[in-house]
């Protein structure tokens, strides 16, 4: 029970810590920092999580930042059934009270769609329910009241961020049909608007779009007012893509996984973006 209760109080406090970062507004983060290291999705991956924590060293790099991206819904079970993912979420909390200025969890499609309420399913499984399932196994007859901190945490967690030398970060891009209608205010509004969240919404679109063209992103950096974009969202064998000079595409669940290491207190080049990014089998 102790234990427990030590849980709620993390969580408690990883929710204001994220509401309180350094740079906030809404849902959005302006990024004050020397390097950023930027991982992909996470899934629920707790052992890439852990390598992932373990390169980016942050107690020994004090102006380093630390990004995770879409930390739920994954392959991960509990013997009877139910998504383990909800540890990882857990995880992330407490770290986030230990560095509450330099920790960030970026919203992936699949939080906003367990905040939402919007059914996602794989092979036949619904993935919104599994989540549920494991934290029931977890927390028995508390579940309801960890689920209802996740729920404040998906609905505090930034959509984007941009750091000083115009480098966003955000789960995916809009595609083309939604980037004529998206609104990067929306990334302001604290709470967010119910109609941003809903498909065809502003932010729904920031973490579902899948394209990658070079008109597509030339349009969105130019809407966003930045120079290149770091995404996920996109599976990647080798761990990354580069399918334009300007974005790079990070994937942290499978093996190889990868990150990028990006200074953020100069002007970065788009042939620099690859020399950037980070495998996280290799020496």
């Amino acid at each position: 029970m102790a234990g427990l209760e030590l849980r709620l109080q993390t969580l408690r406090r990883a929710v204001r810590a994220f509401r309180d970062t350094p740079g906030r507004q809404g849902r959005f983060i302006a990024v004050e920092a020397d390097e950023v290291f930027v991982s992909g999705d996470l899934h629920g991956h707790v052992e890439n999580f852990r390598r992932l924590l373990q390169r980016a060293d942050l107690a020994r790099h004090p102006h380093r930042h630390f990004l995770v991206q879409e930390l739920i819904h994954g392959p991960f079970r509990y013997p009877t059934g139910g998504d383990k993912s909800h540890q990882l979420v857990d995880v992330i909390c407490a770290l986030k009270c230990q560095y509450p200025d330099r920790v960030h969890y970026l919203i992936g499609n699949h939080e906003l769609a367990q905040a939402t309420g919007q059914r996602v399913m794989k092979h036949e499984d619904d993935l919104n329910e599994q989540f549920l399932h494991g934290i029931r196994l977890a927390y028995g007859e508390r579940a309801d009241e960890v689920y209802a901190l996740y729920l404040e945490l998906f609905a505090v967690i930034p959509f984007a961020l941009r750091t000083k030398n115009r480098i966003y970060l955000s789960h995916s891009l809009p595609p083309p049909r939604l980037l004529d209608q998206f609104d990067p205010s929306a990334l302001l509004h604290d709470p967010s608007l119910e109609a941003d969240l809903a498909p065809g919404g502003s932010l729904y679109a920031l973490v579902w779009g899948r394209d990658t063209s070079v008109a597509t992103l030339e349009r969105f950096l130019s809407l966003v007012d930045a120079d290149l974009l770091v995404s996920g969202h996109i599976p990647c064998e080798q761990g990354y893509d580069l399918p334009s000079p300007r974005q790079l595409i990070l994937d942290c669940l499978g093996c190889p996984a990868a990150y990028a290491l990006l200074p953020a207190n100069r002007p970065l080049l788009p042939e620099e973006l690859p020399g950037c990014v980070h495998l996280l089998d290799s020496p």
